[in-house]
């Protein structure tokens, strides 16, 4: 398990989120959503270890391991393939190549013989022997090539690199597993494997993701960063909407779902709410309310559509930006940047709108 206790980070005199407490537990995958700027790589990247709070701290369950998606894709442009995905499991990887070097060791002593010994025992508790078969499964699910497991990584196009990167998360079968926009530059193939391990991971999964279908098919709860805190709800994207659209408090302060017998079948929102006799001026009121509610609902479908095409394209200029031929060119690098930039506005601002409709 994973926690939060009293988390605030500020930047400047700005607070991101303050005073954020929770508790990931085993099970769950937390799916986390808000508008760009939020906060959410940051509030990831806190949890991970690899920024400092303000305030509060992280704590983990003594003895379980925590396992990051690497989002630098040129940081292991030195190292193989499979040394890469082995990384993902650190002690693991310090065992196999201190005993490498043991044993390469031309004047070996009783002492290195006794090290050896010790490691050997480490290394067969953690299931060593299997580690470059297990890798080589991964890798080959993620659809890269076995003729490409022990080339280097700087070998690798954009798209390759990324899956390399998910199967070094995913290896060794970590405790905790937290992933940022892991959907980004897979395939349709991918993208099933990675849904489908997250489906059947018993560990504790908390992922940042733009991909509202990913999200349904994976997520057991959303966590909504907005206004400074985490907003919790039970259950994958359509539910957090649902409960968003007919929020009511319950008992203990939390939000339910209005009961599926309150409204007509194949219905839902303000036209399937109860309704009573009425006047002609309630009859008159409850239309335009009903009129309203189907223009919001046209206004969110109209932004999810454009914000599936933007992230589209922000796709394939991410792809594009790592190919060699563009790399050296100035002009074509700039015309991309520009147009990056451009559209990483526009969603900013359609991701607030899409926010404050649903709210």
């Amino acid at each position: 398990m994973i926690s939060a206790n009293n988390v605030t980070y500020r930047v400047g005199k700005k607070a991101l989120f303050e005073d954020v407490n929770i508790k990931f537990t085993e099970g769950n995958c937390y799916g986390l959503i808000g508008a760009n700027g939020a906060g959410k790589s940051t509030f990831l990247k806190i949890l991970s270890g690899s920024l400092d709070t303000t305030n509060g701290d992280i704590s983990v369950t003594p003895g379980q391991r925590l396992s990051v998606l690497e989002q630098d894709h040129f940081k292991y442009d030195k190292y193989p393939v499979m040394d890469t995905v082995i990384m993902g499991n650190a002690r693991l990887y310090e065992i196999m190549k201190e005993k490498d070097a043991i044993y390469a060791k031309e004047d070996f002593s009783d002492e290195d013989g006794i090290r050896a010994s010790e490691l050997e025992a480490e290394f067969a508790e953690m299931d060593g022997w299997n580690a470059e078969s297990d890798a080589a499964t991964l890798l080959n699910g993620l659809g890269i090539d076995t003729g490409l497991h022990y080339s280097l990584m700087q070998d690798l196009n954009g798209s390759e690199k990324v899956k390399v990167l998910l199967a070094r998360a995913l290896f060794g079968n970590p405790d905790i597993l937290l992933l940022d926009e892991p959907t980004n530059h897979l395939d349709i193939q991918s993208r099933e494997i990675l849904e489908e391990a997250l489906q059947n991971y018993t560990g504790t999964v908390l992922y940042v993701s733009h991909d509202r279908y990913f999200i349904n098919q994976t997520a057991t709860r959303i966590l909504d960063l907005t206004g400074g805190g985490l907003n919790s709800y039970t259950g994958n994207y359509d539910d957090y909407l649902e409960k968003k659209e007919h929020p009511s408090i319950d008992s203990s302060g939390g939000f339910k779902t209005v009961p599926a017998q309150d409204c007509r079948p194949g219905e839902t929102g303000a036209d399937s709410l109860p309704t009573k006799a009425a006047g002609k001026d309630d009859y008159l009121r409850q239309k335009e309310e009903q009129a309203k509610e189907r223009k919001r609902q046209n206004q969110i479908k109209r932004i999810e559509n454009r914000i599936e095409e933007i992230e589209n394209r922000i796709n394939e200029l991410d792809e594009l930006l790592v190919r060699e031929e563009i790399a050296t060119d100035v002009e074509k690098l700039m015309e991309i940047n520009q147009e990056h930039e451009t559209l990483d506005e526009e969603l900013l601002a359609l991701m607030e709108e899409w926010e404050a409709l649903v709210d």
